[in-house]
């Protein structure tokens, strides 16, 4: 039987902070030793990350430690997202239903293939019949979409699950976390391998505007015509009044694309989100975060607490259908944008209150991250201004 707990302190002391998150997620799982353990903590602890990570192997009695720095952390309802807070998850279960491997490869620029190959080599002799490799990325240095392809081509057939660490912009680095390793400019992560049932799901916080448009005329990261109109034209019209305020218009409007080629709509949960980095009214342009092809289909989305919720409300409704009749989660993981939080939503623990409502009490740890990686219309994708959410269960039994 797969049990978990979830635990989280916002004391000064890094020990204490440490212990006190751990022996809470003990607790609550019913266990005194774990088969692993997560943990994230924000940047006020900076300095004492490795003793954090050796009090909590200590105290939950496993080496089997990862996790990464980020702006905020989620333990269960709670999210915390600003100043001293450190989250803890752990869990244990039989060895033939689940275990626990975690994985550093320092050095990411230049060699994403490389990249890929390491993580694949430390993971591939570990799995199972199930696998879930969680992956934790140094945001700044991570060359996400090239490391993930690859990864995708050495492991066939393994859900993958993360998210980029984060930080509050007080240090420009992030930290991931193995062991009582630390580093940026490197990739940690965790394998969960056994016989368990995976429930994993995203949701977004930007609906589209507008319709579908065509691309043709581009060169490079620049887009020059959408529906042979000056493509600044069919973004100005998207926009609507935030056209008036560009750096502002910049931060809600984003650019739609669908995972599957060829596609002439943009579906829900079909499209990812990149960035608009720049637009041209004398010249009639837009830069974007890519670069499109003449004949891709595009779309703008814009980002809003309304659209963020309904879609949310949306995917925990699948949730529920996916699980009903299976034995409940023992725990979860939610990997949530920094976009995300009480700035989009006026109130803080928004997607965590939604969660719990929908789910029950399972425990649930996470992060907010600098980007996401899930699984989108079964592709494993680089997702932005989104929410991962992936669900342990233990498998029903047979009678």
């Amino acid at each position: 039987m797969i049990r978990a707990g979830v635990g989280y302190s916002s004391a000064r002391n890094p020990r204490s902070a440490a212990s006190e998150a751990t022996a809470a997620a003990l607790a609550q799982a019913g266990i005194s030793r774990a088969t692993g353990a997560l943990c994230f903590a924000t940047p006020a602890y900076g300095a004492a990350y490795p003793m954090i990570l050796r009090t909590v192997a200590s105290e939950a009695g496993t080496r089997e430690v990862a996790g990464c720095s980020s702006m905020g952390v989620i333990a269960g309802e709670t999210e915390i997202e600003a100043g001293h807070a450190l989250a803890v998850l752990v869990f244990s279960g039989d060895e033939d239903e689940i275990r626990a491997t975690r994985f550093f490869v320092p050095t990411l620029r230049g060699r994403a293939a490389g990249v890929a190959t390491d993580i694949a080599s430390a993971v591939r002799p570990k799995l199972g019949k199930s696998n879930l490799l969680i992956l934790f990325a140094d945001t700044y240095n991570f060359e996400a979409e090239a490391t993930l392809d690859a990864l995708v081509n050495q492991l066939p057939g393994v859900t993958i699950a993360g998210g980029g660490a984060s930080e509050d912009g007080s240090i420009g680095e992030t930290f991931v976390f193995c062991g009582d390793t630390i580093s940026s400019n490197a990739v940690s992560g965790m394998l969960l391998a056994g016989e368990f049932d995976l429930t994993l799901a995203n949701t977004i916080a930007c609906g589209l505007i507008g319709t579908a448009h065509r691309v043709t005329a581009a060169r490079d990261n620049i887009v020059i015509e959408l529906d042979g109109r000056p493509a600044y034209e069919v973004f100005a019209e998207s926009a609507g009044p935030l056209a008036d305020d560009l750096r502002r218009a910049l931060t809600y409007v984003f650019v739609a694309i669908p995972v599957y080629e060829n596609a002439d709509t943009i579906e829900r949960g079909q499209f990812v989100v990149r960035n608009i980095v720049g637009a041209s009214e004398e010249h009639g342009v837009i830069a974007v975060a890519f670069q499109p092809k003449v004949g891709d289909t595009i779309g703008f989305v814009l980002r809003d607490a309304e659209r963020s919720r309904q879609d949310l409300k949306a995917t925990l409704d699948d949730v529920n259908d996916r699980v009903s009749g299976n034995p409940p989660p023992a725990f979860g993981l939610y990997f949530n944008c920094v976009s995300r939080g009480s700035g989009l939503y006026n109130i803080p623990g928004h997607d965590s209150a939604y969660i719990r409502s929908a789910l029950g009490p399972i425990p649930i740890a996470g992060f907010f991250t600098g980007f996401e990686i899930s699984s989108l219309a079964d592709q494993t994708s680089l997702l932005q201004y989104s929410g991962v959410l992936a669900l342990i269960s233990g498998r029903k039994p047979w009678f």
